[in-house]
């Protein structure tokens, strides 16, 4: 019998999961987790959050993330309401039109239409009403932390190069060929060798000195054949076995013979080879600079929320 581990077996009752802006319920169940100023968090709002989170986990995952993602979301809630207040007590005002803005946007990108909307809440037993809440909370919630965290920091080439100086194990560069590829399909139904004799077709044009960039634009059926079959740097774990062994014992400017497989036929070029190292900075410098950024912005927000605390009431039980 499988182990459910034993906080889920408190949540197995609860609803279908709801998101951050939902898990507002109208009263206290299961006991207070924190309240900030008049509003009230409970567990229940906290464990509709949780409980499909350890759902996707192992029972022994489960047990182990339990009480650090609790915490979390508690957080999390708490600071969704601190700064819900600090939108009110700052006198901002959101205009209408930007809630029903965001609301068409919403029903458009998730639901189709209002019908499909209005059918999904009746079976959540939610109201329009409290999803349009939801809405104008979460639009608050986003405005006014833009306000409050920089939004235009800065990040120096200093900083980009220092990170990448002391983090050069998250850089470790694999073998890798810039590679070419013109690909056969072998249809349902047609001839056994299709794909494999018309692929010996092109090859004996290469070896008759034909530019593979142009056979690839010109016979290729495979999704890069615009850019003349142009694969750029990949790394041997991107393709498939019997490609990987041949990409990877050819010299640079070599092509391949005509490697057949069940569905297709392929002839691949190795333009150049690369061999295992550190990758350029000037190739993660912009992978670099967004990570500091969202390091950043993650640093002010939590300032923010803890300048809110030191002016609201939070209590945590």
């Amino acid at each position: 019998m499988t182990r459910i581990p034993s906080i889920l077996v408190a949540l197995l009752f609860l609803a279908a999961p709801l998101s951050l802006a939902a898990a507002r319920a109208p009263e206290p169940v299961n006991g207070i987790a924190a309240k900030v100023n008049q509003e009230i968090i409970t567990y229940r709002q906290v464990q509709e959050i949780l409980f499909p989170l350890l759902r996707r986990m192992s029972p022994e995952e489960a047990d182990r993330q339990a009480p650090r993602l609790q915490k979390e979301i508690i957080d999390q809630l708490v600071a969704h309401e601190l700064i819900l207040h600090d939108y009110k007590t700052e006198g901002y005002l959101l205009p209408q039109s930007v809630v029903e803005e965001q609301i068409q946007r919403r029903i458009r990108d998730q639901y189709g239409d209002r019908k499909t909307l209005a059918k999904t809440l009746r079976a959540q037993g939610d109201t329009y009403e409290k999803f349009r809440e939801r809405e104008r909370e979460s639009i608050i919630v986003q405005q006014m932390s833009h306000i409050n965290v920089a939004s235009d920091i800065i990040i120096s080439p200093k900083k980009i190069r220092e990170y990448f100086e002391a983090h050069q194990d998250e850089f470790q560069l694999e073998e890798r060929v810039k590679l070419r590829m013109i690909l056969i399909n072998q249809p349902e139904g047609a001839p056994a060798d299709r794909a494999a004799k018309m692929a010996r077709e092109i090859l004996l044009k290469l070896n008759d000195g034909a530019a593979f960039e142009e056979m690839a634009r010109v016979y290729s059926e495979g999704a890069h054949a615009k850019n003349g079959g142009d694969w750029g740097w990949v790394e041997k774990s991107v393709l498939r076995a019997d490609l990987a062994e041949q990409a990877f014992t050819l010299k640079k400017g070599e092509h391949s013979g005509v490697i057949a497989a069940e569905t297709a036929a392929f002839i691949m070029k190795v333009e150049d080879r690369q061999g295992k190292g550190v990758r350029p900075l000037t190739e993660v410098s912009e992978q670099i600079e967004n990570t500091l950024l969202s390091e950043e912005r993650s640093r002010l927000y939590k300032q923010y929320v803890e300048r809110l605390k030191r002016r609201q009431y939070v209590a945590y039980f």
